[in-house]
Order: structure tokens, then C-alpha cells, then sequence
């Protein structure tokens, strides 16, 4: 049987890492993930994920490059508010793990990506008795292939922002509602 699911912003994080002057990893993370999750453990293959991210909430810890991300040398929020994510495919990847294949729109910019995910895990009733499940997915993709370019030479050799991004997905999801097959 389907569950559909709504994705908890205030439980749910979108974190990033990127190699910040060849040395390393800078991270950063979006306080705003919300969507819907459909998922029959009967059948896999008919679930699907849709999420929206806010870009405005850019955290790294340093209000200056969160600045910086937010403009048009890398995201342009004022032009492209959201990253969004669409599964096309969802294939089982073993206990407990699947495959999801979608559309992730970063920039204005759509490419097919694949997300490695832990879970669903078993729901649990909160204090308020709602049923609630979880979820842990992680890609890697490259920025340039988003348009997202920006970048400095460094006087020692080499660039000061690396082109590959790694995204970490954690979400608490509320259950909605059951539907038949």
C-alpha cells in the first residue's frame, strides 16, 4: 500500500561540502527542505520523491560567503529561489536501500542525478500521533555542470572553489495518508 509523505522542514537538513582553496572541505547546508515522499515497501519501483529547497536559507557559518553564494556569481537567488528534485526512478538497492533517480534543478539548470538512500526507516509515533519515518541520501555532482563557475586562481597554483559537491540529505517525513495500490 502507498504512504504519502510530507517532508519536515523543521526536522530535515540539505548539507553540502566543497574543497575550498585545494585544502579543504568547506560545508554548508539549506535550513528549508520541504516536499512529498510516496512509498509502497510492496513495490518500490511505484514510489517517488519530490522536494523543494529554499535558496535563501544558505547557511555556512560565515554571513559574507553565504552572501556571496546567494548572488549571481554562484546561486542568483534572486532569480533562481529554489533547487528542486523530481524522482523518475526508484529501484531497491539491497536492505533497506534504494536507488533514486530525478531530475535535480539547481541554477535554473536540469540533470539527472542519482541519490544513494538509506531507508526508509520504521515509522514511529511522535508525541502529537503523528506517524513519522526517516531517510538519509547523499549524491555527488559536479557544480559547472549547473552553471555555477564562479572561481579565483590562487597565487600558489590551483583554483580557490573545487567543482565537485557533495550533498547530504536527511529527512524526517510525516505520514498523510494511505492509499490503495
Amino acid at each position: 500500500m502507498k504512504t504519502t509523505y510530507q517532508i519536515d522542514p523543521a526536522h530535515s537538513s540539505a548539507q553540502f561540502s566543497v574543497r575550498h582553496m585545494m585544502i579543504t572541505n568547506v560545508r554548508g547546508g539549506f535550513k528549508s527542505v520541504k516536499g512529498t515522499v510516496v512509498y509502497d515497501p510492496d513495490n518500490v519501483g511505484s514510489s517517488s520523491v519530490e522536494a523543494v529547497i529554499d535558496v535563501n536559507t544558505i547557511a555556512t557559518l560565515d554571513e559574507q560567503r553565504d552572501t556571496h553564494l546567494k548572488s549571481a556569481d554562484f546561486l542568483d537567488a534572486e532569480k533562481y529561489p529554489t533547487i528542486t528534485f523530481k524522482s523518475k526512478k526508484v529501484e531497491a538497492d539491497g536492505d533497506g536501500e534504494a536507488k533514486v533517480t530525478g531530475d535535480l534543478t539547481i541554477h535554473g539548470v536540469t540533470k539527472e542525478v542519482v541519490l544513494k538512500v538509506e531507508g526508509p526507516s520504521a515509522e514511529g509515533k511522535d508525541p502529537w500521533g503523528n506517524m513519522r519515518s526517516g531517510a538519509s541520501a547523499s549524491t555527488k555532482i559536479k557544480r559547472s555542470d549547473f552553471g555555477l563557475t564562479w572561481n579565483a586562481a590562487l597565487e600558489t597554483g590551483g583554483i580557490m572553489v573545487g567543482d565537485d559537491l557533495k550533498i547530504e540529505l536527511d529527512i524526517q517525513m510525516i505520514k498523510a495518508a494511505a492509499t490503495a495500490a
